[in-house]
């Protein structure tokens, strides 16, 4: 209780804020974007100790050597090879079937370079492990975290990931990208 309230008072004195709130649902998978900076991991971790929610994450393999590795397994990371074809989708979805207490968040993106395409594989995953996808922009235009209501996904994948671009189109990044017209935004 102690680093929530610390962490809720770091932010509110760094300038930033919420708006919207994490869901109530024992599992689900955020989508984090823009990705353009180191810092969106430190403010991320940051607002999720301020809002008490324990959200795991996936990031680079390399982060998970040493000296540093065992604080990023401690903070709730999984490596991910990115280079390599891994069947990443399904190992995903067999955590949010092994543990029923499930948040995960990630970066669509991939990376912090500007990106052409935003990956699809965070749209297979909240589909096959039956999860909504809440999404959260880390706008540091106006020093916000802004949470949308839980997406689940539907029949018609084209709606929802207008839906989902449509969302971040407002959001600035810490170094702004531009985000492509259309659905072409997305791929497999």
């Amino acid at each position: 209780m102690k680093m929530k309230g610390f962490s809720g008072w770091l932010l509110r004195r760094l300038g930033w804020h919420v708006e919207g709130e994490l869901p109530g649902l024992r599992q689900y998978l955020i989508i984090a974007g823009p990705h353009t900076s180191n810092w969106d991991f430190v403010m991320g971790m940051l607002a999720r100790t301020a809002l008490g929610q324990k959200v795991r994450f996936l990031g680079k393999h390399q982060l998970f050597r040493f000296p540093f590795g065992w604080l990023f397994r401690a903070l709730g990371g999984y490596p991910v090879v990115r280079h390599r074809a891994n069947a990443l989708v399904a190992q995903v979805v067999q955590y949010f079937r092994d543990e029923p207490d499930f948040v995960l968040g990630l970066a669509p993106e991939g990376t912090r370079s500007p990106v052409k395409r935003w990956k699809l594989g965070f749209y297979h995953i909240a589909r096959e492990a039956g999860v909504p996808v809440v999404m959260v922009g880390l706008d540091f235009g106006r020093r916000r975290f802004v949470i949308s209501e839980p997406l689940w996904p539907g029949e018609e994948m084209e709606a929802d990931l207008d839906q989902i671009r449509t969302f971040f189109l407002g959001i600035t990044g810490r170094h702004p990208k531009v985000i492509p017209p259309g659905l072409g935004y997305f791929q497999d």
